[in-house]
């Protein structure tokens, strides 16, 4: 009897719906700050660059915090993590709100980074844990679809809000809709087995086993390839294509629309092959920057392109995720946090060497490197498709296959 059977489709469908909005919630926590900088360093008195720490320190916090926070709750129960986590969310970014100095606001934005980390991992463990295996591709792209969708759609909200009643309105609307995903999670997400095996230290023989490190590396390089070129895209348009004011935005708004739409189609495409939808979407991803660099002063081809590399770039996340936990065995719990560090790292660091290649060539070196590193990830991509599962596990996590079920319906 498969865990869906036990179920249902309905309310696991309810249960998918719920992360996926609280990753939504915590993807537009995430970002939009980035359109609330100079709100933020006029109200605290500090400089643009200094406010822009508020990124990375959030970004830290999921590299580093996330798992840490994972390997100190690996023992609790899925349901309860993801409870607890949300409410300590909420509770940092009422912190937030009411932070009277940049300080208190920096510290905020770093345990608030910490949390997220947490919840998406578990939020993996738990999606994939209502659904059977033929569908657990399709359940990573839900819960990470949030993220996804909160890039094209509850930024620019947030972002709305916060410059039309203040930045830390825009902070309390983030509150108000967590506290209806808190409320849906109490309610609606059962009870669920850990996935993994042991304790932490047993766990993380498996999570970072040298497999799973490599799979790891390849999401560092392509991420990082990505947004070497991605975080000085905008004057990449203005100079190369020659465009300005709201096509710009235009053309951002449909790369996101793509990111989003991507992310579904990646979720089944890693449910089919996820070893080779990773090397397939990094080819085509190679594709999309090198007609953004041969084309880049056509409008026309520069959309299509963007269309493109956003619908590739994040719909190899699933599969990236798919690899990672089913390499890791026994260790999956854990492991689930670790793509996401992965991703956050290589952005952080491909937006510095973009940044180093645009001081000495413009923008245009800019698109130039994220080819070079994308290209360098085909490959890499490749080679870890060969990798196996532990022999003691499947490729995928194993779904009940007798009368116990998987999950326990929320009393």
């Amino acid at each position: 009897m498969t865990t869906q059977a036990v179920y249902g489709r309905t309310r696991t469908n309810l249960v998918l719906a719920t992360l996926f909005l609280g990753t939504f919630v915590l993807g537009s926590a995430e970002l939009v700050v980035v359109g609330l900088l100079d709100l933020i360093a006029r109200d605290m008195a500090v400089s643009i660059s200094l406010a822009g720490t508020l990124v990375t320190a959030y970004a830290l916090g999921i590299s580093i915090g996330g798992p840490l926070l994972t390997a100190v709750s690996i023992r609790f129960g899925r349901r309860l993590l993801l409870s607890a986590s949300l409410v300590a969310y909420l509770a940092g970014n009422v912190l937030a709100v009411v932070a009277s100095n940049f300080g208190q606001l920096l510290v905020a934005r770093a345990v608030t980074g910490a949390l997220q980390g947490l919840f998406i991992g578990v939020a993996f463990a738990v999606g994939t844990s209502v659904v059977p295996r033929e569908r657990m591709g399709r359940a990573i792209a839900t819960v990470f679809g949030g993220i996804a969708v909160s890039t094209a759609l509850g930024v620019p909200l947030g972002t709305l809000i916060g410059q039309a009643l203040g930045w830390r309105a825009a902070f309390t609307a983030i509150i108000i809709l967590g506290a209806v995903a808190l409320v849906a999670t109490l309610t609606l997400v059962p009870r669920v087995r850990n996935t993994g095996s042991g304790g932490f230290a047993a766990q993380a023989r498996h999570a970072l086993a040298p497999r799973v490190l490599a799979v790891l590396g390849v999401g560092f390089l392509i991420m990082g390839g990505q947004f070497a070129a991605l975080t000085y895209i905008t004057p990449f348009l203005q100079q190369e294509t020659g465009i300005s004011g709201g096509l710009i935005s235009a053309f951002l708004l449909v790369y996101g629309l793509a990111n989003a739409v991507g992310t579904f189609i990646g979720g089944r495409a890693a449910d089919r092959d996820a070893s080779m939808t990773l090397v397939a979407a990094t080819a085509v991803l190679v594709l999309a920057l090198g007609a953004l660099y041969l084309f880049g002063s056509r409008p026309v081809v520069v959309a299509v392109a963007m269309v493109a590399w956003g619908l590739v770039g994040f719909g190899l996340v699933p599969s990236l995720q798919y690899r990672v936990v089913s390499l890791a065995g026994p260790g999956r719990d854990f492991a689930a946090t670790l793509p996401a560090s992965a991703v956050t790292a290589g952005i952080a660091v491909g937006s510095l060497i973009g940044g180093w290649a645009v001081a000495g060539y413009g923008p245009t070196g800019a698109v130039v490197t994220a080819i070079v590193i994308v290209a360098l990830s085909v490959p890499a991509a490749w080679a870890t498709g060969r990798l196996k599962a532990p022999a003691a596990t499947s490729e995928a996590p194993a779904v009940s296959s007798v009368p116990e079920p998987a999950v326990e319906l929320a009393p």
